[in-house]
């Protein structure tokens, strides 16, 4: 039980600094794809050290939901982190890594900053607010579903057994079934961690913001905590997906040995993905908000298909 509690920490420390590492790659990959010079794989930590040596401003008004926020982001996507089996599957949380428990934490974590921004009483904090609660109310169930196509072979939502037995019989990946929850899942990541075309990371235009809207009224340490919360949202969506779907290099025991490699596993495996998307990015659109429940519907029908897959194919 000690070396899976290990494990988990190992799990939350690295994804709480390699997490701004991943998007200063993804960063760098657009910007020489751009022809542009771009700030390193190292510039989002200089952003974070920088705000954390400024003074914390508050909006006057707000209350315990404006403050809390920032730091309830980071604890939830570290809880989140420590269930999930990005580098080995004996996770010190046990049972309690489940998909569900995961995804209420990652729902959490997106409610609290939406309470933030209704805090703020701004118009553009209510406007992103609700345009965040509309895209998670449609991306939630679709996350759920996608994961139960898998859970439904081994007859359990709980994610080690889950990795465990598609690590033991690699076939599944190649099922329809699982194709099919794989790519339902990628759009869900790309809409729950605000990347084009559902949002522009980057975008600072009022009528197009979601996620920017709501931490608009943030500075020094609480807007270095937020900045951090999304990273880490990234890699930890990031690695349930590639543990699902990609798990070679997983470890099944806690040997030292065994944990060095599938943690470089894991970070080749999440740096791919996350370059997948920023030069994918390059040559996509935004699409218009009102097009975005069309595309996570699509996402949803994709899951119910696989789950429906998994039951006839069992």
């Amino acid at each position: 039980m000690t070396a899976a509690l290990l494990v988990s920490l190992l799990q939350v420390l690295l994804v709480l600094l390699g997490a701004p590492l991943l998007v200063g790659a993804m960063r760098q990959l657009r910007a020489l794809m751009e022809g542009r010079v771009g700030g390193g794989f190292l510039q989002p930590w200089r952003d974070l050290l920088k705000l954390l040596r400024k003074a914390p401003q508050h909006p006057e008004g707000t209350g315990a939901a404006f403050r809390l926020a920032p730091l309830l982001g980071v604890a939830c996507c570290g809880v989140a982190a420590a269930a999930i089996p990005l580098i080995s599957t004996r996770t010190g949380l046990g049972a309690a890594a489940d998909l569900i428990a995961v995804v209420a934490l990652l729902t959490l974590a997106t409610a609290a900053l939406a309470l933030a921004g209704l805090d703020t009483a701004t118009a553009f904090g209510g406007m992103g607010a609700s345009r965040e609660m509309t895209i998670t109310a449609l991306a939630e169930p679709a996350i759920l579903t996608a994961v139960f196509a898998l859970a439904a072979k081994v007859g359990s939502t709980n994610l080690p057994a889950i990795v465990a037995a598609t690590l033991s019989h690699g076939a599944r990946l190649a099922s329809p079934a699982t194709l099919l929850a794989a790519v339902a899942l990628g759009v869900v990541v790309l809409a729950e961690t605000g990347r084009l075309p559902v949002d522009n990371p980057a975008t600072h235009l009022e009528l197009t913001m979601v996620h920017e809207a709501m931490v608009l009224e943030y500075s020094g340490p609480d807007l270095a905590l937020i900045e951090l919360g999304a990273a880490m949202r990234l890699t930890v969506l990031l690695g349930l997906w590639s543990s699902l779907f990609a798990p070679w290099g997983i470890a099944t025991g806690a040997g030292p040995a065994r944990l060095l490699l599938a943690l470089a596993v894991f970070a080749g495996k999440t740096l791919a993905l996350g370059w997948l998307i920023a030069a994918a990015e390059v040559f996509t659109a935004k699409l218009r908000l009102f097009r975005v429940p069309e595309l996570l519907a699509g996402s949803f029908l994709l899951a119910v298909l696989a789950v429906t897959a998994s039951f006839f194919l069992a």
